[in-house]
């Protein structure tokens, strides 16, 4: 559990220093330019995610609770609202007159959609962990920066290719899932 523990640490800790020493990135935005800054942070990033995934495989794992499988339905649904709330963080949708986070919100429901499918010690380091993050880098941006102005909520054809992008990223999530995580997305219910 090392490296699982490693990669939350530096994908997590990545993130948080940016909104917990803003002068220190501004200096480094100085000396190394923005690009330079964003490369870096790319680079942490991916090592952060190759360990979590290297340290996922490669950890044996103990069940702490388990859930009843009558909501693996709901569960799984919440993934999906997890992975929408992803692509709608880069493209324009309604949801953004009402979810200031939606990339983090995601992470956060996908934390709690995965600790409500399994109940392993891995499992509650990994979603809880990332799920914990999320919901302090929300509480940290909102200090730092005030509130946007409510976006204008796009017409139905965005809001349309949105949903098709979605389902494109549930479907590329359901094939990989076997290889990054060792069992499928898509359990029998």
């Amino acid at each position: 559990m090392v490296l699982l523990v490693a990669g939350i640490l530096l994908f997590t800790g990545t993130h948080l220093f940016l909104s917990l020493a803003p002068t220190k990135v501004s200096a480094a935005r100085e000396s190394m330019g923005e690009n330079g800054v964003k490369s870096l942070i790319t680079v942490f990033t991916i090592a952060g995610m190759v360990l979590i995934v290297l340290g996922w495989r490669g950890s044996e794992s103990t069940w702490l609770y388990t859930t009843p499988s009558s909501i693996r339905g709901a569960a799984t649904g919440l993934v999906v609202l997890a992975l929408y709330l992803f692509v709608v963080s880069n493209r324009p949708s309604a949801i953004k007159r009402v979810v200031r986070h939606p990339q983090l919100s995601g992470v956060l429901v996908w934390a709690v959609a995965h600790l409500l499918l399994n109940g392993d010690s891995r499992s509650l380091l990994l979603f809880g962990g990332m799920g914990l993050w999320a919901v302090l880098e929300i509480l940290l941006i909102n200090r730092r920066d005030p509130a946007p102005e409510k976006p204008t909520a796009p017409g139905l054809i965005s809001e349309l290719i949105t949903v098709a992008i979605t389902l494109g990223v549930v479907a590329l999530i359901v094939w990989a899932h076997p290889w990054l995580a060792g069992v499928p997305a898509i359990a029998s219910f």
